[in-house]
């Protein structure tokens, strides 16, 4: 288990190894955090068991509050933040901060990359403290129709820019 008290995160959570055993916990979160977008059960799964997904959840009082899970693209040098999610009885607590800085920090791509609703403000701005920058917008990309905007970084010298 790798515990995660960032202090510049703030987050109370542990960040812990994911795996097919989070399947219902992760379900009932993404229903929460994606109620427009949720995954189909198949894909919920293979982000659990996959090769080549970093996956974290954040516990916090013995329950999964969070999740992240980052598809590592090594042919495209590229990592893919697939999903990031926070429990809505937690946010605003760091654990959404904590959550990107782990995989960051794990992550040898020299790219990474997410996409998130051109009106998820919150999530947009947590990005951009980040340092996240727009890269490009997928028109109509959510079943709603609504535009996905991809944001990026790049790691020079093994530090994201």
């Amino acid at each position: 288990m790798v515990s995660v008290a960032s202090t510049s995160a703030g987050s109370p959570a542990k960040i812990e190894p994911a795996g097919w055993r989070d399947l219902n916990d992760l379900r009932h979160i993404g229903q929460l955090c994606f109620p427009k977008d949720m995954w189909p059960l198949w894909d919920l799964i293979g982000i659990l068991t996959l090769p080549n997904v970093l996956r974290r959840k954040a516990v916090l009082e013995g329950r999964m509050v969070g999740f992240i899970g980052v598809d590592l693209r090594r042919a495209q040098r590229k990592a893919w933040i697939a999903t990031i999610c926070v429990h809505p009885d937690y946010r605003r607590m760091g654990i959404a901060s904590a959550l990107l800085a782990y995989c960051e920090d794990q992550t040898t791509m020299p790219d990474i990359r997410l996409s998130v609703r051109s009106s998820n403000l919150s999530a947009i701005h947590l990005y951009r403290k980040f340092g996240y920058h727009n890269i490009e917008i997928w028109p109509a990309y959510y079943q709603d129709g609504e535009d996905a905007m991809v944001m990026g970084k790049r790691k020079q010298d093994n530090v994201f820019i």
